[in-house]
């Protein structure tokens, strides 16, 4: 039985290998585009629905994160206000649009849309109302998967097809990729555990470029770690005005 879990092991390697070498100058230019929004005091908004939503909250106030994230996490889209209610929402137009309006964004912001599929009206509206408020659109999807999709918003149009930058999480059509048992059924997602990765590896590369040239990065510190509350404390205080959710 213990062979399932090295097999989902390699196949997480052997993603995140793919992901590293198989286009990296987009992931320079997402970098770039990170360090460019912290070097310029601009915020990083990060919003998805269904499992896509926890790696907003994944970026957002944790330890070794940066403090200028905002997440856009909207209740009905999240799993825990009715997870089956959460894929009709997703499907409705206009959702993204009011998500967005809730916040004082300005040029110069970076939005992070994640979705494996791409196909649903939240994350193209959302990719939409976001560059049409100047923001710079990283998409996080997988583009296995969207090549065997078709759009279900009005313009036909997925999520790649709107973003400035597209970060390809590697995944397999259908996200699950172990096969158990002997009907071939597929657990193991990748898509979670790959976006954290990815996005993590990202943003702290983003954090070292503007540590190289001498600027300072807000980063939270653990409030678990032995005398070391303050920081943490300290930090979220400074930051209080701007994020929502703090």
């Amino acid at each position: 039985m213990g062979a399932l879990r090295q097999n989902y092991r390699d196949a997480l390697v052997e993603i995140m290998d793919h992901v590293l070498s198989g286009e990296p100058e987009v992931l320079d230019a997402a970098r770039d585009a990170l360090a460019a929004a912290l070097g310029a005091g601009r915020l990083i908004y990060v919003g998805g629905s269904g499992h896509s939503h926890m790696l907003a909250e994944e970026l957002f106030y944790r330890a070794g994160g940066i403090a200028a994230v905002q997440p856009i996490l909207e209740p009905d889209l999240m799993l825990h206000e009715g997870a089956r209610r959460s894929t009709e929402v997703e499907r409705e137009a206009g959702r993204a649009e009011r998500s967005l309006s809730r916040f004082a964004i300005e040029p110069g912001d970076v939005l992070i849309v994640v979705s494996n599929s791409g196909r649903n009206a939240y994350p193209v509206e959302l990719a939409e109302a976001g560059r049409k408020r100047g923001m710079t659109v990283i998409a996080l999807t997988s583009l296995r998967h969207a090549e065997r999709v078709e759009s279900r918003h009005a313009s036909g149009l997925l999520l790649r097809d709107v973003a400035d930058i597209v970060l390809d999480n590697g995944g397999v059509y259908g996200d699950a990729i172990l096969p158990v048992g002997p009907e071939g059924v597929h657990m193991g997602p990748t898509s979670t555990i790959i976006g954290c990765f990815i996005l993590n590896a990202l943003v702290a590369e983003a954090v070292e470029m503007m540590m190289a040239a001498g600027k300072r990065v807000d980063i939270y510190a653990s409030a678990n770690i032995e005398d070391n509350g303050a920081p943490a404390d300290n930090v979220a205080e400074r930051w209080g005005d701007r994020i929502a959710g703090l």
